[in-house]
């Protein structure tokens, strides 16, 4: 049986990371990498696909858990008869991408505790069974290119492809267990002191916290965001500057069913409202790593700019399936690799022209070569503009003239535009302002149903569109426009479940797909911003609000929430569920939010 997703804490060091669940099971785990194979799949699979355990051995009355203050190192403590356990989980940062530590440490807090460790090593998602060497150490494990060891004073006992370890805690005593990753051609690293490994750890967190400007400190929404930003930090691969959407594949947005995907790679369509959030929170370091990673990713022929792409930029992300893997839950198919890849959709090239537009406003360096990239992307979108694509939701139904990609194409030669006009960039400008006005009156003629009172998701459709509530933010349409009033009533009208929002409704939209899924955050964070927009101050707090109460009880969001089983869905943790957060929050907190900075 899964384990709910909400049960799931997340951790990691700028390099890769783990899912632990509230009963001590690491069931998800990639090495070296957020996007490399799988040495735990517990989480897609069952425990015999690869889990690391450290529990009580005895009934457990009660677990409470919690991050340490401004870090991403967790702490889950178990109540029992015999006395109380803290086991602590951490990440520690590391200069060297190929060598990675996991280290949890047991201290009792109260009596003797007997404990059981539990530890099934599997690589390529739960499928290879590793070569597994008794050291003086520990334990050693190979199998093919990458090779594990676990350093621990306990004795160590093999049954059935499993490792299992008895033993006891004391009050006041720690005993301590690393698993330390590294390639099996390369020798280990040397074992550094794991309680030295905590300080450094939790030292590096509370220095990086410190720069936080979203403020005063006693704020009510300050842990909320900050927890935000850790867990942002806590997706970026640092040696490439790069933040991956999730760091797990495969969670499904309908339980049971087909929607799974893989989402451990990096949206362009991301990058500007990534690019708020760290700035206005005051992260420029990150902001600059993001957007250079975004510079070189982007790189190359025009017409073969992507939506995403891999941690270093890499370009083909092939989908493939696993069958030895059940899927969470019994949803199944489980993928890796994403075919969306290869879709067209022409809302990119806006999203990317935004992107920098945000970093000239905020003093980020202007090299020619970037403005180069960016001249060459709207020249080639002065013919592609008027094409059908697959749209911001990567349908797999056909092509279609989604109402979004054209207003992102209208973004594009805006903000190519402004470049020129505040920055004194050159450009072909009277001829892109004719190209602008073309997509605004194509736009307002055929994305709007006079029958709905709406803008509807594609031409020629009736189906509404979560992604039309950006309109005012990217300043298409002023927030007090009718007609963008109207389409957020519409939105308001037959996309709210529950309070939440729905990108669209599968069962109007035909995109290849049996119909179900949950409510998508980050949509739900849009109407609250459009709620700041249109002088709704009270929706828009309210709305807020009830979006907080459904992080887990360690502030974590996955990408969707099921409104009737009350449960999160989809790939967990959902950077951009936690962006929405981030810029709700400043939007509400100042009348110079993302909100209001993204159209000037």
């Amino acid at each position: 049986m899964s384990k709910p997703i909400e049960d799931y804490g997340f951790i990691g060091n700028t390099l890769t990371g783990a899912l632990i669940a509230r009963d001590g099971s690491v069931d998800w785990l990639c090495l070296p990498r957020f996007d490399g194979d799988a040495c735990f799949a517990a989480l897609l699979g069952e425990p015999r696909h690869g889990h690391w355990q450290i529990a009580p051995a005895v009934p457990v009355h009660d677990v409470t858990r919690r991050y340490r203050p401004d870090t991403a190192i967790l702490e889950t403590t178990f109540a029992t008869d015999a006395g109380r356990v803290r086991l602590i989980d951490f990440m520690p940062f590391s200069d060297d991408e190929r060598h990675v530590d996991l280290v949890r440490l047991v201290r009792a807090e109260r009596g003797c505790v007997p404990m059981r460790m539990t530890l099934t090593m599997r690589f390529g998602y739960g499928f290879s069974v590793p070569w597994v060497r008794r050291e003086r150490y520990g334990l050693s494990a190979v199998v093919g290119p990458d090779a594990l060891e676990l350093y621990t004073p306990v004795e160590l006992v093999g049954r059935d492809f499993t490792t299992v370890a008895e033993f006891s805690v004391g009050e006041d005593a720690l005993v301590p267990f690393t698993l330390s990753y590294h390639p099996s051609h390369q020798p280990p690293a040397p074992l550094r002191d794991p309680l030295q490994q905590l300080d450094e750890t939790e030292r590096r967190w509370h220095d990086w916290v410190r720069q936080c400007t979203f403020g005063p400190a006693d704020h009510p929404w300050r842990d909320a965001v900050i927890r935000s930003l850790i867990t942002l930090k806590t997706l970026t691969f640092s040696p490439t500057g790069a933040i991956v959407a999730a760091p797990t594949t495969s969670l499904p947005e309908r339980l049971g069913g087909v929607r799974n995907w893989d989402y451990r790679y990096c949206w362009i369509r991301d990058a500007t409202l990534t690019l708020y959030s760290l700035l206005n929170s005051g992260y420029r370091d990150e902001a600059i790593a993001w957007r250079e990673w975004l510079l070189r990713a982007a790189a190359g022929e025009p017409s073969q700019l992507q939506i995403m792409y891999g941690l270093a930029g890499e370009r083909r992300l092939t989908e493939l399936e696993l069958p030895w893997l059940p899927g969470y839950e019994g949803s199944a198919p489980v993928r890796i690799g994403n075919a969306a890849h290869e879709q067209r959709q022409l809302d990119v090239p806006g999203e990317l022209m935004d992107v920098l537009h945000v970093g000239r406003r905020a003093h980020l360096e202007i090299t020619d070569a970037s403005w180069q990239l960016q001249t060459a992307i709207l020249n080639r979108l002065e013919h592609d503009w008027v094409c059908p694509d697959e749209g911001i939701w990567e349908v797999r139904g056909g092509l279609r003239h989604f109402t979004h990609s054209r207003l992102m194409c209208w973004v594009a030669f805006d903000r190519g535009i402004r470049a020129i006009e505040s920055y004194g960039l050159s450009g072909p400008v009277e001829r892109w302002r004719a190209v602008r006005e073309r997509i605004r009156d194509d736009i307002c003629t055929n994305g709007w149903n006079d029958e709905k009172q709406s803008f509807v998701q594609y031409y020629g459709g009736r189906a509404l569109d979560a992604s039309l509530l950006v309109m005012a933010q990217v300043g298409f349409l002023p927030a007090d426009d009718p007609r963008f009033v109207a389409t957020v009533a519409a939105i308001e009208r037959e996309l709210i479940e529950d309070g939440l929002v729905l990108r669209y409704r599968p069962d109007e939209t035909p995109d290849g797909l049996p119909p179900g899924e949950g409510a998508f955050l980050a949509c739900s964070f849009w109407l609250a911003d459009a709620y700041l927009m249109l002088g709704r101050r009270r929706d828009a707090l309210a709305l807020f609000e009830r979006l907080l109460d459904l992080r887990n009880d360690l502030g974590l969001l996955a990408e969707e929430y099921a409104t009737e089983a009350r449960r999160q869905l989809g790939n967990f943790p959902q950077a951009f569920s936690h962006i929405g957060l981030i810029n709700t929050a400043h939007n509400l907190v100042s009348a110079e939010g993302p909100a209001h900075q993204r159209p000037a």
